[in-house]
């Protein structure tokens, strides 16, 4: 553990610092696309991609990776853009997501740049709902001032793989399941797909969600709430909270409210699609009380029951 947390140390700083590392690329076009280098396993040339019948029709085929199968996501395609062209500059981005891995297919690779998250800002609400971007920041290149999109990996996924919320009964716990109505959750991500699965899945029990975006602004609703006299920790059952976020991210998040006393005591689970000894380290950095890999519906209902469970008998 000592080395892992060494590593978290040097490698990111993202207690108290809030910053990231995010590699960047094309996709065949002057746009410059990035994806978080943690959720990044390595970069290859094109291989040779195998074509898999009935394959699901943004997923361009199968390749070998030292002994292991990954699925090969056209990444062009799966946001909506003609096929990528294989040529030269083509590229795999092997990636991890939500426990499993998986394979982007690129155009040429750029570069890795040191960012902080509050230089990381969300996607205008304008555009709409339908775009596959979390956030966008900014980079110079030669005096010019670049757009950097960053891609909702989790929207791209959740339209390739079935994510089920439905609940099994046999995990209910009958005893205190008509104790969840008129409970609240404050559930913070940046993705509107995982909002969406966290909403869809908890709503099955009667858990209002409040919604946030980013750290930031679920922080300003917990202060807000405190400074009106609230009793924030009766008022929620839970926070639930991604790790990276525009903004403010799920650690900084953390990390905050544990430093205010009006806030310390609240119980606060990440849930991020990042996972690993990494998480685990970071969980006990900063302090948070659990951590789940996305999306295990499973998982999260049990432990949101563990949580009333242990509310109920205090």
């Amino acid at each position: 553990m000592a080395g892992v947390l060494a590593s978290v140390d040097q490698r990111t700083q993202l207690v108290g610092e809030n910053r990231l590392e995010l590699l960047l690329f094309h996709l065949h076009s002057r746009h410059f696309f990035a994806l978080n280098v943690f959720k990044v396993k390595e970069v290859v040339k094109l291989p040779h991609l195998n074509k898999m019948p009935n394959a699901h029709p943004k997923v361009c085929g199968v390749t070998n990776i030292r002994g292991e199968s990954i699925p090969v996501i056209d990444l062009r395609q799966a946001i909506c853009m003609p096929p990528c062209d294989r040529d030269k500059d083509c590229n795999l981005v092997i990636t991890e997501y939500n426990r499993s891995v998986q394979a982007f297919l690129v155009g040429k690779v750029d570069q890795i740049v040191n960012t902080t998250w509050s230089d990381i800002m969300p996607t205008p609400k304008s555009v709409g709902r339908n775009h596959y971007l979390t956030a966008l920041t900014k980079i110079k290149r030669d005096g010019v001032e670049h757009i950097v999109e960053i891609i909702d990996v989790e929207k791209v996924l959740a339209e390739i793989v079935e994510y089920k919320v439905e609940i099994p009964q046999d995990i209910l716990d009958k005893d205190i399941i008509n104790e969840f109505h008129g409970r609240k959750i404050l559930h913070a991500d940046d993705s509107p797909t995982a909002r969406r699965q966290v909403a869809d899945t908890l709503a099955q029990l009667g858990i209002e969600i409040i919604p946030a975006t980013d750290g930031q602004e679920a922080l300003n609703v917990l202060k807000l709430w405190a400074d009106e006299g609230i009793d924030v920790q009766k008022e929620l059952l839970a926070v639930i909270t991604d790790a990276e976020m525009p903004v403010m991210d799920g650690y900084r998040l953390t990390y905050e409210i544990r430093n205010d006393s009006r806030l310390k005591d609240l119980y606060v689970i990440l849930n991020t699609s990042l996972s690993g000894s990494f998480n685990n380290a970071m969980v006990e950095k900063v302090g948070c009380n659990a951590f789940l890999s996305k999306f295990q519906p499973d998982l999260l209902v049990t432990e949101v029951q563990n949580r009333l469970k242990d509310v109920l008998q205090k």
